[in-house]
């Protein structure tokens, strides 16, 4: 039976936590897996649900954490070897940047036979400058080279890492979509959005207009306000906006909200957008939501919008990283360029005057994602990379 030690930089909720999550669970019997994972951030949600439900039990590096930390970055080194020395794998597997740099270093210092990355997403634009930026290129790209293989969530994302950055070559790249359990997001529907409307006091005739994720500068929140604000000039439509996550932006999105007039400074009952934090139960807050966007500078393959169509939720979204292989653009999303702001206004308001546009979009969601995304799908074609990799190595 051969052993997979697959590490990822921590469990936080999105999907590299689902991915790694499924892929330990579902392999087995026919591969055995060491699952290691790093500490996540205070200011994230977390997915031990995720783990727990599936009852896997990672094992913890407390020195591997979101931020460059040379000692911290050492000792998660040091541990992530020891633990390969113990197990002795036929593959390590690492998922995203700061544990595939570690993890992958410590693979090569110990002579793994198939060392794979999956990229989730990608820190190459609108994470740090130029110069940083450069030389993470420059590090991911000998990394690569020393890889036995290289997975790409998405088409778009493996043409931005073959064409755009050139951190690999095609030939090493392989296309993997994420997988996911989506049935929760396509039953009791109804139940669930009475449960979450009558939670948040949402009228009948009251459109409501979600976005999920961290509240940090690449996931763009400031465009999502400024989207809410433009569509409440212009309709006679009762809207109210969803900002579901948490994170360091927070306290300036509320500070924004305020000045842009989407939150009234004396009743509660008439502020246009609400910040839920975080909500673990993403098929109730899906279910009672009428629109998903989402407004992000960089992605890889978002969750939420996968979700979403399994729930029957139409999207508006920036065009950015994978969403044209995971959205059905005019059928199940309208999809804004990233520096054309009023062309995201203008979606979000095409969407919200337009009701059978949006029952339209619902119900092809579904028949789009259920196969497509499925864990069952991603399993098997893991397998069939993992088989291929072995017999040459």
């Amino acid at each position: 039976m051969p052993k997979v030690v697959r590490i990822i930089n921590r469990f936080n909720l999105g999907g590299p936590t689902y991915n790694v999550a499924y892929l330990s669970k579902f392999l087995a019997p026919k591969y055995q897996t060491v699952l290691l994972g790093g500490m996540k951030d205070d200011s994230e949600a977390s997915s031990d649900y995720i783990i727990n439900s599936l009852e896997l039990k990672p094992q913890i590096i407390a020195s591997m954490r979101r931020s460059i930390n040379p000692i911290n970055d050492w000792d998660a080194f040091r541990e992530i070897v020891k633990v390969i020395k113990a197990e002795k794998p036929d593959i390590v597997h690492t998922h995203a940047a700061k544990s595939g740099a570690l993890g992958r270093m410590a693979a090569f210092s110990c002579k793994v036979p198939v060392v794979a990355h999956t990229f989730h997403g990608n820190v190459f634009h609108s994470y740090f400058g130029k110069t940083k930026t450069s030389v993470f290129k420059s590090i991911e790209r000998q990394l690569a080279n020393r890889s036995t293989a290289i997975v790409a969530i998405s088409k778009k994302q493996k043409e931005e890492l073959v064409n755009v950055h050139k951190i690999a070559p095609e030939d090493k790249v392989k296309i993997i979509p994420l997988g996911f359990d989506l049935d929760r997001f396509n039953t009791d529907k109804e139940a669930k959005r009475e449960s979450f409307r009558m939670h948040y006091a949402l009228e009948a005739d009251e459109i409501a207009i979600g976005i999920i994720g961290r509240l940090v500068p690449v996931k763009n929140h400031d465009l999502f306000l400024e989207s809410l604000q433009y569509v409440a000039e212009r309709t006679n439509k009762k809207i109210r906006g969803f900002i579901i996550g948490d994170g360091e932006k927070r306290l300036e999105l509320m500070d924004k909200a305020a000045n842009l007039g989407l939150i009234h400074p004396d009743d509660p009952k008439k502020h246009l957008v609400t910040f839920t934090s975080w909500i673990k139960e993403a098929d109730w807050a899906l279910a009672g939501l009428d629109i998903l966007c989402m407004t992000s500078f960089n992605e890889g393959t978002p969750v939420s919008l996968i979700e979403a169509q399994a729930a029957g939720k139409p999207i508006v979204s920036t065009n950015v990283g994978g969403i044209e292989d995971i959205t059905l653009i005019g059928q199940t999303s309208l999809l804004a360029e990233l520096d054309d702001k009023e062309g995201f206004c203008k979606q979000l308001h095409k969407l919200v005057e337009d009701d059978q546009m949006r029952s339209n979009f619902g119900v092809s969601g579904w028949d789009f994602v259920k196969d497509k995304f499925h864990y069952s799908r991603l399993v098997r074609d893991m397998d069939n990379l993992y088989q291929s990799l072995l017999n040459k190595a």
